[in-house]
């Protein structure tokens, strides 16, 4: 049904056909007949403890509640203790609420959430965790996952059949989703998850770590809404207008800001200036803080000739199993030697693991597992940071919160992360990018290649297997990224996730 501001029929005063529009409609309409149509429901919010993350970041977790009571979301905020001072806490903060909208759609938007939510609590406010999936008997809920097992799906998909990868999954990914129409299906769909949103106050600051949130939030007429986009490559499927669009770097700023490709039939009409802000990488202020520590105790143990720690962080998706099996077969050789430590994180997906034992035999026997116990996993980080680390450590945990974060703790105490070019790609560690799982995430790998605290994406395993001997043999390419991570830092690259939060708490 078409509204007095109908999103779906114009973005930033470019105009959609009507062909698009109608399929926009149609798409919704079919959601609505297979899920139910609940836009007249009454739900309300209440907020609980959060997993993993709750004592650590003081974040609060908004579930469905079984009251007829709407939330006073102002009240539970102020029934909180106040978060620790830090160097960043603002004086005027005093624990107020910051809602985080999410999505958990492979493991990246839950990461910048996190990220979001740690520099928030840092800066003084109490977060607010509002994942849209998780609200199980409701039709946005239901779209979402729908949608999120067709994209994990086809990522899995993508790194086994070559021609499927090459047709239809990298043009999707870069040129599909980049498209100006592919917007206007995807704002009728949000409207689906308004509903969930009844209780928050339209004046609540609020960060949409995926465009679904940020689309629904301003579609339930909040005020602060700041859409935190986190590709480097200009995608329409990325847009919200009526919320403030923050994106990590200067390429992505001019790209978005001119909607660059996003029609290639027509000139398009810019996005105003006041719509967008580059702030810089989205990252948690646990590693911020802690960059200048981190980086000095990695170019001690490396030029030192200590083992050079490697961590592998599996995605949310589980691809590229066959290439991370070749990776640990060249890594154990090293291990056994005490030249390298192995550190495997595969989320929650213990599959991958049983995979990855049956493609390297050796593997079981040698590895230490960490499974379901996250305060075990934050001892081993916390006393790598200083202490010795050997062997291989293979990390698994059921909840999504410790799979995710556990390779928050690892990063500070791995000397090389290695990983496709994702969220990971604006990390303040030294990174070896492997093949992206996507066209999208080519230019994060271009951006971390750029500042330097990264590899160039490398698409070829031996190629991979080769970076891996050259950092084993000179550890001063290591110290390189190191130096660069540092001269960063001191101009504020790291520092998105705090502006971020400046540009949702703004003008309240």
């Amino acid at each position: 049904m078409e509204t007095a501001n109908d999103r779906a029929k114009s973005v930033f005063g470019n105009e959609i056909d009507n062909k698009t529009y109608k399929k926009a409609c149609a798409s919704k309409a079919k959601f609505e007949k297979r899920f139910g149509d609940d836009s007249q429901a009454t739900y309300h919010l209440a907020a609980q403890e959060l997993p993993v993350i709750g004592d650590r970041l003081g974040v609060r977790n908004l579930v469905m509640s079984s009251s007829s009571t709407p939330l006073d979301l102002e009240a539970d905020a102020k029934a909180q203790p106040l978060p620790p001072t830090t160097e960043r806490t603002l004086a005027h903060a005093q624990g107020s609420p910051v809602v985080v909208g999410n999505i958990r759609m492979g493991f990246g938007h839950y990461r910048i959430s996190m990220a979001i939510a740690s520099a928030a609590h840092a800066m003084g406010y109490t977060p607010y965790w509002l994942d849209l999936a998780s609200f199980d008997e409701t039709t946005g809920s239901k779209v979402i996952a729908y949608q999120n097992d067709l994209y994990s799906m086809g990522s899995r998909l993508s790194q086994k059949v070559g021609l499927f990868n090459r047709l239809y999954w990298e043009p999707l990914n870069s040129e599909g989703f980049r498209k100006l129409t592919y917007n206007s299906g995807d704002q009728k769909n949000a409207e689906l998850c308004v509903p969930i949103l009844q209780d928050l106050p339209k004046d609540v600051p609020y960060v949409g770590t995926h465009v679904w949130p940020a689309q629904a939030a301003v579609h339930a007429g909040l005020t602060h809404v700041v859409n935190a986009i986190p590709d480097n490559w200009p995608m329409a499927l990325h847009l919200a207008e009526g919320s403030i669009h923050t994106v990590q770097t200067p390429s992505a700023y001019l790209g978005y800001q001119q909607l660059r490709g996003m029609d290639p039939k027509r000139t398009l009409k810019p996005m105003p200036l006041s719509d967008i802000r580059c702030t810089g990488h989205y990252v948690d202020h646990e590693l911020v803080h802690n960059i200048e520590r981190d980086c000095t105790a990695r170019r001690k143990r490396l030029l030192s000739g200590g083992p050079m720690r490697w961590l592998i962080s599996v995605g949310g998706a589980g691809a590229q199993q066959e290439l991370f099996a070749a990776i640990i077969r060249r890594l154990i050789p090293y291990v056994r030697t005490d030249q390298a430590t192995l550190l495997i994180n595969v989320g929650d997906h213990k599959n991958v693991w049983e995979g990855l034992e049956k493609s390297v035999p050796e593997l079981a026997q040698l590895s230490q597992r960490h499974f379901n116990d996250f305060e075990g996993v934050a001892k081993l980080a916390n006393d790598a940071l200083d202490g010795d680390l050997t062997g291989v450590h293979a990390f698994c945990d059921n909840d999504i919160f410790a799979a995710v974060y556990s390779s928050n703790l690892l990063m500070r105490c791995c000397d090389v992360l290695i990983t496709k070019p994702s969220e990971f790609s604006f990390y303040p560690v030294p990174k070896l990018m492997i093949h992206r799982v996507g066209g999208h995430e080519a230019w994060g790998a271009i951006r971390a290649a750029e500042v330097g605290d990264a590899t160039y994406e490398i698409d070829n395993t031996e190629e991979v297997l080769a970076m891996i001997s050259s950092m084993q043999y000179d550890r001063e390419l290591v110290a390189f990224m190191c130096d660069n991570i540092e001269k960063a830092n001191r101009i504020g690259t790291y520092d998105g996730a705090y502006k971020v939060v400046e540009l949702a708490c703004a003008q309240r």
